[in-house]
């Protein structure tokens, strides 16, 4: 056993980010049968960050795929397992956490005990998913050799005594042994009242929300009832009463940020009505951050106009400087160094607030947040260190972002750490917008559709380019006088670019 466990080799679900607790697959790559080789990616997974590809530890070929795809797996789960010695031919048996795999999903109907032999005193016991299988539950019986040649030892006697006549003696009841058997399968003892598959933290969200976890059906693997399973039944719950009166339809929520729809065109069945998404992944993690930022800072938004033809003049200028050859250049280059320049003048409004130690931390570096809209949702990855990085450095790492998360891999460590926004709303054509704080920044700056407009330059009405920005700010420990400031800065920036960044750089 020992020799083939070693020959089936198990890979995890790893934390592929900072303390989640689970993985969407997304796609697998292999299949049983295909070669592996120590660092292949072999499959892709969704977390509440990012989606990133998960390399493999082992040479060999794919033994088992543990989950389909679209499966949310804990963290610590096996999700793959590789025979990293095929040419030793078929193995006798899989490995151990293989067989209580199978044995904790096989649906078989429990073996009833056959005539005068008495019931286990202990079956085996239901996998919990994720908590490992019992001890006695990868363990196998010695199989006993059933006799064939020869009768049973009381039916020999017996034969033999008739011949010289004599009357079998008869054998106590309890001296009589059975005919060895093979023993049936242990099958799961059904206990008298089911107890339902949870783990202890969905046990207690179900506590939390009133919900008997005995009605809810289970969707996870092995019939664990999962956390969207005892929401679904709340939410199940909290509409039958109101289901006999008529609803107004809710208004749909104003986006803060570019959104994107759900990857992939979604099937609409002729004649449906409406349509339901499962939250998850990305999606999920970024309607629980903006709830939380929603109602935990206190945000305030502050707009200004502005004329940017300088800019838009600045921005041809530096596609024709050699020093910015084959870099991207673009209005959005301009205002991410407006912001940094505002911040440098201005530099408590990027900072965040410590609400258990009850302190405002000043940040004395940024870490420029640029939101993008993805086929999994909106992400914000961010630019370390911004604020030392001359402009041709900032081009360059702003295309590498758009680029990454244009693919579907940013890593979670590039969303993490942030201290101020840009969301650029102005890409679809919107002229402004209120948007919510990335939560634990204080600042975000929206930027509007750059337009031709009507403006009075020197006393005469003129067509020049034209945008609105807004800024929310947390208003527990940016004021309105900061935040007046720092939206005035970047105005000025952008009104008069070179100007101002030779002066104020």
């Amino acid at each position: 056993m020992t020799a083939n466990t070693e020959r089936f080799r198990e890979f995890k679900m790893p934390d592929v980010g900072e303390g989640l607790t689970e993985a969407e697959i997304l796609k697998w790559y292999v299949q049983p049968g295909d070669t592996v080789s120590d660092g292949q990616v072999v499959c892709e997974v969704e977390t509440a960050k990012a989606a990133v590809e998960l390399p493999i530890p082992y040479d060999g070929v794919v033994h088992e795929l543990r989950f389909p795809e679209g499966t949310t797996v804990d963290v610590g789960q096996v999700i793959i397992s590789v025979d990293t010695r095929p040419e030793a031919g078929p193995a006798e048996e899989a490995p151990a956490s293989t067989a209580a795999h199978a044995e904790s999903t096989a649906q078989a109907a429990p073996a009833l005990p056959a005539e005068g032999e008495e019931e286990p005193a202990q079956g085996r016991q239901a996998v919990l998913v994720g908590y490992g299988a019992a001890p006695s539950s990868t363990k196998r019986r010695p199989r006993k050799a059933r006799p064939e040649a020869s009768a049973p030892a009381p039916v020999a006697a017996a034969l033999q005594a008739e011949l010289n006549g004599h009357a079998p003696a008869p054998a106590p009841a309890a001296a009589v042994p059975c005919a060895p058997r093979v023993p049936a399968p242990a099958a799961p003892a059904a206990p008298a009242a089911a107890r339902p598959l949870a783990k202890p933290p969905v046990r207690k969200l179900a506590k939390d929300l009133g919900i008997d976890l005995a009605s809810v059906t289970p969707t996870g693997p092995d019939g664990v009832v999962t956390r969207d399973d005892v929401h679904a039944a709340a939410t199940a719950l909290t509409a039958a009463p109101a289901a006999a009166a008529p609803v107004a339809p809710e208004a749909p929520a104003a986006p803060v940020a570019p959104e994107a729809a759900p990857q992939g065109p979604v099937a609409v069945p002729a004649g449906a009505r409406e349509t339901r998404i499962p939250v998850k992944g990305v999606r999920k993690a970024t309607a629980q951050a903006m709830v939380a930022s929603a109602f935990t800072a206190p945000h305030v938004t502050e707009f200004v106009t502005v004329d940017v033809t300088r800019t838009m003049k600045l921005v041809e200028k530096l596609k024709a400087d050699p020093d910015m050859a084959g870099l991207r250049v673009n209005p959005l280059l301009i205002v991410a160094k407006a912001l940094l320049t505002a911040i440098r003048r201005n530099p408590d409004v990027n900072a965040s607030w410590d609400e258990e130690n009850q302190e405002i931390v000043l940040k004395h570096y940024v870490n420029l947040g640029i939101a993008a809209a993805t086929p999994r949702g909106l992400i914000v990855p961010n630019i370390k260190d911004a604020h030392a990085k001359t402009l041709p450095e900032l081009s360059q790492a702003l295309a590498d972002l758009v680029a990454t998360a244009r693919e579907g891999k940013t890593s979670p460590a590039d969303m993490s750490g942030g201290t101020v926004t840009i969301t650029n709303v102005g890409v679809f054509g919107v002229d402004t917008g209120t948007p919510i704080l990335n939560p634990g920044e204080s600042a975000i700056l929206a930027v509007g559709a750059i337009k031709l407009q009507p403006w009075v330059h020197k006393g005469k009405v003129k067509p020049r380019h034209v945008t609105t920005l807004a800024l929310s700010f947390d208003h527990r420990l940016v004021d309105g006088e900061l935040g007046s400031k720092v939206l005035a800065d970047i105005a000025a920036v952008l009104e008069d670019p070179q100007r101002r960044l030779v002066t104020w750089g």
